[in-house]
């Protein structure tokens, strides 16, 4: 097998397998070094910041004074990178002092913090490659001249070490493969992540909007993404309701304190928004959790035996803290609805209910159409029991549960250590995206100690107090990763049952045809159908390759014809003919593929 030399960030060379994830990372590096140096070379007083090579990627972050590097400039970066290649590039290792160091790059606020950063001793490691030097942070390939099949990708912006309170930098992102095949076979599939991207399928079908300058993360849903997301939420309403849960409304905000008694403030406090001082001495907390709220619901009374299972449901607003970096559409948000739900059960209910609920998620898969998934029993890391709630008695009994639930149910399961919340042991539903990445989809979680720390009991048939137990599930996870999710398997072609607009109606003749046209929109509408009459003064042929663009369902074309025998032209998305059908007729087709979730019409 190939090897190739690669540099430590102490200086020590070894040969490692060309073939190995080490080495692509390696070779990745050194791309990125390459287009450090060719930055500094074509743009004088660039400040230079992070470059990382990280899985099938890297990125450079840069800032200038004038106008950033544009994508058009990416071509002529990408030639500056071949011909340091093609001259025999080689990365050389020097210990340079500190002072010299930053005497080089006294005018660049981010090189002078990440030299600081790794000084020891007056010292600090950089690799060199021509005039260029970098810290040395991770390893890279010597020697350029396999550096053939790369590309730049694109160009975006990315706050300095990811905090929004640090200057936003230019990120030049590429890759780098070894082979051909390999770069071509990347560059295809970020192309189809591309054209899947839910960011890009949002703005262009207008469903919904993140503004920074009004809040990072907290997305905006325009009319037809709060179509698309009120149809999935009664959905799950009406469902739950039909499972026996009582759905509640609970507040956004909580004291404090029922977050230390939960321990959440204790493991996840990171990931919470800071205490709200109401001046009185008095901490209110954006909940980034529903538990302790329905815990509530559940203590407002005393509960029996006869009560149980009590199963409770909401849709949940709640806040974590994301950095900025991190934020992403939909998929990564700081405000986000959980499809949310808590069962307080007996012992011996436990079996019976797991079993409910995870016929409930499978009932509500069949409906949205997600048939690639795989169950996940996340257990508790016995290496790493200190992020965890302490009680190994508790944790054997729950773990212990979980599984001979799945072993009852005779389903295929692989345990995952250290993936378990810190209070129980959970199943996870993992499911395929439409790139073929691991989504953690539903979950069903076996809770033993937060009805302890809130003191939890119902009155027995033994009249004794007894300790419920708490099962925390989530049937589709929150809205906000869900319409993501559902966007880019559906590549933004909703199946008609989801979509923003069902029907878009088109008279010829707007002078002669719009009233009929309106007539049949309101009878539509009448029957629960979202649909829009098109009385733009455009061209119908281009109205209804708009509609196509816009991915409706159905496109009805009126004209004469129409008027005279009462029926309507129909065009399916994705089809060129038109068929002619009585009204009545494209109204029992309509209503069947609507209540039969599209199954047969969905296509991705």
């Amino acid at each position: 097998m190939a090897q190739v030399a690669v540099m430590s960030p102490d200086g020590q060379v070894n040969k490692i397998d060309k073939d190995s994830a080490e080495s692509a990372a390696a070779l990745r590096h050194l791309v990125a070094l390459m287009l450090k140096a060719a930055l500094e070379s074509k743009y004088d007083g660039i400040r230079l910041g992070d470059a990382v090579a990280e899985d099938d990627q890297f990125w450079v972050d840069s800032d200038k004074d004038d106008q950033q590097v544009s994508a058009d400039e990416l071509e002529g970066l990408e030639a500056d990178i071949k011909k340091m290649a093609k001259d025999d590039a080689k990365v050389d290792f020097v210990e340079r002092d500190v002072d010299e160091a930053l005497a080089d790059v006294k005018n660049d606020q981010f090189s002078t913090e990440l030299i600081n950063a790794n000084a020891k001793d007056g010292k600090v490691a950089m690799y060199k490659l021509g005039d260029t030097y970098a810290v040395a942070e991770s390893p890279i390939l010597v020697y350029g001249d396999v550096v053939k099949n790369f590309k730049l990708l694109s160009v975006a912006g990315a706050y300095w070490k990811g905090m929004s309170s640090n200057p936003m930098l230019q990120r030049i992102y590429g890759t780098a493969f070894y082979k051909k095949d390999d770069l071509a076979e990347d560059l295809k599939k970020r192309q189809e992540a591309k054209e899947r991207d839910h960011r890009v399928i949002g703005n262009q079908l207008d469903l919904f909007f993140v503004d920074p300058k009004v809040g990072a993360g907290l997305p905006y849903w325009m009319p037809k993404g709060a179509a698309i997301r009120r149809t999935i939420e009664r959905y799950i309403i009406d469902r739950e309701v039909a499972d026996g849960y009582e759905h509640v409304y609970t507040p956004v905000l909580m004291n404090l304190d029922a977050y230390k008694t939960s321990g959440h403030w204790e493991h996840y406090r990171d990931d919470m928004f800071p205490p709200m001082d109401m001046g009185d001495g008095e901490m209110l907390e954006l909940r980034p959790m529903n538990c302790p709220s329905h815990i509530q619901i559940y203590k407002h009374h005393i509960r029996s035996y006869r009560d149980l299972p009590l199963r409770i449901a909401e849709l949940g607003m709640m806040h974590r803290y994301e950095k900025s970096g991190a934020l992403s559409g939909l998929q990564r948000v700081r405000e986000m609805t959980l499809n949310d739900g808590h069962t307080f059960v007996a012992l011996d209910q436990i079996r019976s209910e797991f079993a409910k609920i995870l016929k409930l998620i499978m009932s509500v898969y069949k409906d949205f159409d997600i048939t690639d998934y795989s169950f996940r029993l996340s257990l508790r890391d016995p290496k790493n029991t200190k992020k965890y709630y302490a009680n190994d008695e508790m944790w054997e009994r729950s773990q212990s549960m979980l599984k001979q639930a799945m072993d009852d149910l005779n389903l295929d399961y692989y345990e995952a250590e250290g993936e378990a919340a810190f209070y129980g042991p959970k199943l996870d539903i993992q499911t395929k995206t439409a790139l073929g990445n691991d989504e953690t989809m539903s979950t069903i979680q076996l809770d033993f100690m937060l009805p302890e720390r809130f003191g939890l009991t119902y009155v027995g048939n033994d009249g004794k107090e007894h300790m419920p137990v708490m099962i925390h599930r989530g049937v589709v996870g929150t809205m906000e990763r869900f319409v993501a999710y559902l966007t880019e398997i559906y590549k933004g072609a909703f199946p008609t049952w989801l979509a923003p607009e069902q029907v878009h109606i088109i008279p010829v003749s707007d002078d002669k045809h719009g009233e009929y046209a309106d007539k049949l929109g309101a009878e539509l509408r009448a029957a629960n159908i979202r649909v829009n009459v098109d009385h733009r003064n455009e061209k119908m042929g281009y109205k209804i390759r708009e509609a196509q663009t816009q991915k409706v369902p159905y496109t009805l074309v009126v004209g004469d014809d129409e008027m005279a025998n009462g029926s309507v032209s129909v065009r399916k998305y994705g089809e060129k003919d038109q068929n002619s059908m009585s009204k009545q007729d494209f109204m029992d087709e309509l209503l069947a593929d609507i209540a039969s979730y599209s199954r047969k019409n969905n296509e991705k």
